[in-house]
């Protein structure tokens, strides 16, 4: 008996053109869950922006700390000025409508910019005009648009100020120069104005819990060699403005009312060269 001698059907050449193609889906499956991890973390960090976007207008807007009713309506009751809501600002202005000098005020962080207009009134009685702005998202950090917004609200108007209290004081640091002055209420600048030759009226109190006398010490190289310093005796920080007390500030050892004079006691004389 002889062996068959016919090719066994494994020993059949191989086609190579007829071979898998498995080695190649390895590759593409690794490409798939790429984008699907990709995709899940875009997604995941577009989630998270969103979250800190929402967190931040919340905290922006909530918590705005409100003008006091009784000492608005002594503002808006006063026959010798008028308080008009411009939109972007509060425009404090002499009843008589004669005023040469102004002012634009840059409110603290989260106060109500009309919560200045019973500080203010003082001023604007001697013959001050004041644009007491209203920041972007209630910061004044936040507000890019230039002092011109804010001085054509008053086209008669012909020497502007800048200034503000507390966060809005640093913001008027910035925009200070070419102005006739800067005032600061319980604030003090990072930027350095040392040589900038401005006017400069730095008023705080010895009772302010935040904005304290020793860090306006300390700044004060910031600012030019003659400012005027003004210290008020028994002051604190929410006594800058009409809008309540404030977390982290002393206790005031004074009266509003007083406080309120001795601000205008050295602002007035400030902006209008008296």
């Amino acid at each position: 008996m002889t062996a068959d001698s016919s090719p066994s059907p494994n020993d059949a050449p191989i086609d190579p053109a007829s071979a898998s193609p498995a080695p190649a889906a390895a590759p593409a499956t690794r490409k798939r869950r790429a984008r699907r991890v990709l995709a899940w973390v875009l997604g995941a960090l577009g989630a998270l922006i969103l979250l800190l976007v929402i967190g931040f207008l919340v905290y922006a807007n909530v918590g705005v700390m409100a003008a006091e009713p009784d000492a608005l309506a002594e503002v808006q009751d006063n026959p010798d000025v008028t308080l008009t809501d411009s939109g972007s600002a509060w425009v404090l202005a002499p009843a008589s409508g004669e005023s040469e000098t102004g002012l634009v005020f840059i409110p603290g962080a989260k106060v109500d910019a009309v919560a200045y207009a019973s500080t203010l009134v003082g001023a604007v009685e001697e013959g001050a005009t004041v644009v007491i702005t209203k920041p972007t998202l209630n910061l004044a950090f936040f507000d890019f648009r230039p002092l011109s917004t804010f001085t054509e609200l008053a086209p008669e108007v012909d020497e502007w100020f800048v200034g503000g209290h507390s966060l809005g004081g640093v913001r008027a640091c910035q925009l200070a120069e070419g102005t006739a002055g800067l005032v600061l209420f319980a604030s003090y600048c990072a930027n350095d104005l040392s040589d900038s030759g401005l006017a400069a009226l730095s008023i705080s109190a010895t009772e302010d819990g935040l904005s304290t006398t020793e860090k306006v010490d300390a700044a004060a190289g910031l600012l030019p060699a003659d400012t005027i310093f003004v210290v008020i005796d028994g002051g604190n920080h929410a006594g800058f403005g009409a809008y309540g007390p404030q977390a982290g500030d002393g206790e005031a050892t004074i009266s509003a009312e007083e406080m309120r004079a001795q601000i205008t006691d050295a602002l007035a004389p400030f902006l209008l060269q008296q």
